[in-house]
């Protein structure tokens, strides 16, 4: 299992990539140097100002859009929806839930409402 600050880098990784890559913006990136809580806070921080910034015009109607994606392994094609639902989506929260777990194993006092938040009402 990866550390928590790989876990945390990998939340926000996917956070941005995924909005990017559905808006057609530009990804940002970090350089992967955390080594502290203030540090990965910042990196946090920095990811959903990154995110608040895509309106929902860039990504709507983008259910067919073809996303290309490069691993080390190879190119992967995805359509828009089935890139967020089978893989932004799923690995964010694998990510965040291993990050949630990691912290309880070392004792700090994490609940189910830090991991959910406040349900958003309609």
């Amino acid at each position: 299992m990866f550390p928590l600050v790989r876990q945390l880098r990998a939340v926000t990784d996917h956070a941005i990539s995924g909005t990017a890559r559905l808006a057609g913006a530009e990804l940002i990136t970090f350089p992967n140097t955390e080594a502290t809580f203030p540090e990965v806070k910042d990196r946090i921080a920095k990811a959903i100002d990154f995110v608040k910034t895509i309106k929902p015009m860039q990504i709507d109607g983008t259910e067919d859009k073809e996303i290309v994606v490069k691993f080390s392994s190879g190119e992967r094609k995805f359509k828009g929806q089935a890139f967020l639902l089978n893989f932004c989506l799923p690995n964010f929260y694998f990510h965040a839930t291993t990050a949630y777990n990691i912290l309880r194993h070392c004792g700090i006092e994490v609940g189910k409402r830090d991991f959910m938040g406040t349900p958003v009402a309609l």
